[in-house]
């Protein structure tokens, strides 16, 4: 499974507006979601609607408008979303659950291809299933928080003089030339959530 851009673009726009509940901001606009992550406004404009068709957003007219979750961050799995914008998780479509496809394997029941697909598919569901929107909000607020950054859309942000925005073509090309450490095992979601695991 790779995460789309559709999909990695409303994954962390939903993280956002999770954030924006959190700190009691009832609204935010969808300029100021695609300015926070530096994304394509009128590509983050389709993935709102599609978000909104899905339930897991609804929106507010108006010149004070915007979008809020629609429901409440527990209620949303990350593996929902996924699945919503990119289908099924699995690698194959053989040991897929939701979109079963022969495969060209003339005996899916011995094939080891098929048992390994299957093992990968029932770890990514495994992870992205058991967590919603809000424990990554959590995690994600609480490094903020650690790190005394101010909480994006909330009244401390808007009072800190933020540096000047890159368009998202000028932050893709500046990230592209830009040599990227390793993450380490605690640097993820998990691992912020049961400190050491394994899968």
């Amino acid at each position: 499974m790779k995460l789309s851009k559709r999909g990695e673009y409303a994954l962390r726009t939903l993280i956002n507006l999770g954030i924006a509940a959190e700190v009691k901001r009832p609204l935010v606009q969808v300029s100021e979601l695609a300015d926070s992550e530096q994304l394509p406004a009128k590509f983050l404009e389709q993935i709102m609607q599609t978000l909104k068709e899905a339930g897991l957003v609804e929106s507010q007219r108006g010149k004070f408008g915007g979008y809020r979750l629609a429901k409440p961050a527990r209620q949303i799995t990350i593996g929902e979303v996924v699945r919503f914008i990119d289908g099924p998780l699995a690698p194959i479509g053989c040991v897929s659950q939701t979109a079963y496809e022969k495969c060209t394997c003339p005996d899916e029941a011995h094939c080891g291809l098929r048992m390994l697909m299957l093992d990968v598919r029932n770890a990514i569901a495994g992870i992205l299933d058991r967590y919603s929107l809000a424990d990554v909000v959590e995690v994600t607020l609480r490094k903020l928080r650690r790190d005394n950054v101010p909480l994006p859309f909330s009244t401390e942000a808007d009072a800190a003089t933020a540096p000047a925005r890159l368009s998202a073509r000028q932050a893709r090309k500046q990230a592209s030339g830009v040599k990227r450490p390793n993450l380490a095992e605690s640097e993820g979601v998990l691992h912020q959530l049961l400190g050491d695991y394994t899968i």
